[in-house]
């Protein structure tokens, strides 16, 4: 009898460190990755054309084959109504990086040459918030957050003046961001420049992957930037000579350059060309699907498309590579981007507009399975992008006072997120103009010399493809007091250069 009481105690002492030890796993902080290609619009996503996912789309979708990308929204959250409150390239990472608004966070407008702007030295941003939180942090491609000066010898190498042999530029938009505080806590650092997606000009405190140069010497590779860097980030995560502390959790950001223009041969993968003509003849009215669409502006379609399949094949293979590794499980993984494409709609090309094509960005995020995957239509802003995933790897009380995005952690854990509040509206900006987004309407207000200029807004239900803007003075009453009073509840929410300066006061009442 009594060595069947030991025999049970000792079953009882095993069953109970065995739950801890299951109980530790579970708990164990998650890794993140957020991969975020530039100009990559939301209705580039193959995911859209699968059946009975068109219907959550504002207009058709594009005919691009993306197979990874599908694959992880089959397996994650995908939001309809994600929006690039101001969809400019540096104005959105400062919005990501930070969780503050442009007039708060320093960046408002593109980082160039002739402009004094850059994201705050003394934010607290979310890569130090992680870094805080002794998590290994990573960053790859693109930054763009820093202010363009002339701090570089004639061959491109960082000497930190001005004078001799510094004054030089490396590039008129975006620079290389030294050591030190602009780099927010980022301990692994990988940067690529240049719009020339076989022609990068990298810099990295990793001497293995520059061929020995050190940190703010220029490493030329000749190279795809997206193949590129999806090497060096497996590298990282096989952690092949001590990148990393494998005992700490990473939080990594890859910010790749295309599908952003030049859209020609020269700089695109043309491996992923001839999907998109017709026995090489392009036929570029059936491969703008928006009615919007002017063909002879959007001629670069089968080149956009073909760099977006590139992109999809090159996070393929990294998330694949994490599946490999055994990471994938407990890996927050999302996909975004830091604005849309406009293709011709609207005779544009680019961004920086408050039409759909460039105001809505893909966003898709998948935790192995602690997040039912479905299609969310919250309308999320980038500022919340930062306070939602802290609190999703259990640091809601890390997220810093000054972020001003909203945490919808909550609405992402659940099944369904209709019994919780979620934001009524998001705000727009570009340099001369603010708006409101509804998602049944996309309400803008145009100022010149401080006084409104233009007032109008679609109505994104009847009208998806936008063709009618309807001026202020044909909405109907009633909705266009309510989008004014939403407009105004914004620009003071945010504390927006508008608001602080009351331009447009004859039309708005701060």
């Amino acid at each position: 009898m009594k060595h069947f009481n030991w025999f049970i105690l000792i079953q009882i002492i095993l069953l109970v460190a065995c739950n801890s030890k299951d109980e530790a796993i579970e708990e164990a902080a998650p890794n993140i990755i957020f991969i975020c290609p530039d100009q990559y619009r939301n209705y580039s996503l193959g995911f859209w054309s699968k059946p009975g996912n068109k219907e959550f789309l504002q207009g058709n979708p594009d005919p691009v084959s993306t197979p990874a990308l599908d694959k992880l929204a089959e397996g994650g959250i995908v939001f309809s109504r994600a929006v690039s409150n101001f969809p400019l390239c540096s104005p959105y990472r400062g919005m990501l990086l930070s969780g503050m608004y442009p007039y708060q966070n320093g960046i408002t407008n593109n980082c160039r040459a002739d402009r004094d702007v850059q994201l705050r030295t003394d934010a607290i941003c979310i890569t130090d918030v992680f870094a805080q939180a002794d998590y290994n942090v990573a960053y790859f491609g693109k930054c763009h957050w820093q202010k363009t000066e002339p701090l570089f010898d004639e061959n491109g190498t960082f000497v930190g003046s001005k004078e001799a042999p510094g004054g030089h530029f490396i590039n008129r938009y975006d620079t290389y961001v030294p050591p030190g505080p602009d780099r927010h806590s980022i301990d692994y650092f990988f940067q690529a420049l240049k719009d020339d997606h076989f022609n990068p000009l990298v810099y990295s405190n990793d001497p293995k992957a520059i061929e020995g140069k050190k940190d703010g010497e220029p490493y030329k590779p000749g190279k795809f930037s997206a193949e590129l860097e999806s090497e060096k980030i497996i590298d990282y995560l096989s952690n092949t000579h001590g990148q990393r502390d494998p005992q700490k959790p990473f939080f990594l950001m890859w910010s790749l350059n295309p599908p952003h223009n030049p859209w020609t041969e020269k700089s695109t993968y043309m491996e992923f060309f001839d999907q998109y003509t017709d026995s090489g003849n392009i036929h570029i009215d059936q491969l703008l699907t928006h009615e919007n669409a002017d063909t002879a502006v959007g001629h670069y379609a089968p080149y956009y498309y073909a760099n977006v399949s590139a992109v999809d094949h090159f996070i393929g293979k990294v998330l694949d590579h994490l599946a490999k590794l055994g990471l994938s499980e407990n890996t927050i993984i999302v996909f975004s981007s830091d604005h849309g494409e406009m293709l011709g709609s609207h005779g544009k090309t680019g961004k920086n507009t408050p039409e759909i094509e460039a105001y809505n960005i893909p966003f898709i995020i998948k935790w192995g399975d602690k997040l039912k995957p479905r299609i969310e239509d919250l309308i999320l802003s980038v500022p919340d992008v930062m306070p939602t995933l802290l609190s999703l790897a259990g640091m809601e009380d890390k997220i810093p006072d000054e972020v001003q995005g909203k945490n919808y952690a909550s609405i992402l854990k659940k099944s369904s997120g209709d019994d919780l509040e979620k934001p009524a509206s998001a705000l727009f900006m570009n340099g001369n103009s603010r708006g409101v987004y509804t998602g049944k309407y996309m309400f803008v207000v145009n100022q010149k010399d401080g006084k409104a200029d233009e007032v109008f807004c679609y109505d994104n239900e009847a009208d998806p493809n936008q063709l009618n803007r309807i001026p202020f003075e044909k909405i109907e009453a009633s909705v266009g007091k309510k989008l004014i009073k939403e407009l105004e509840f914004l620009l003071k929410q945010t504390d927006d250069k508008w608001y602080q300066d009351k331009v447009c006061g004859e039309f708005l009442d701060y």
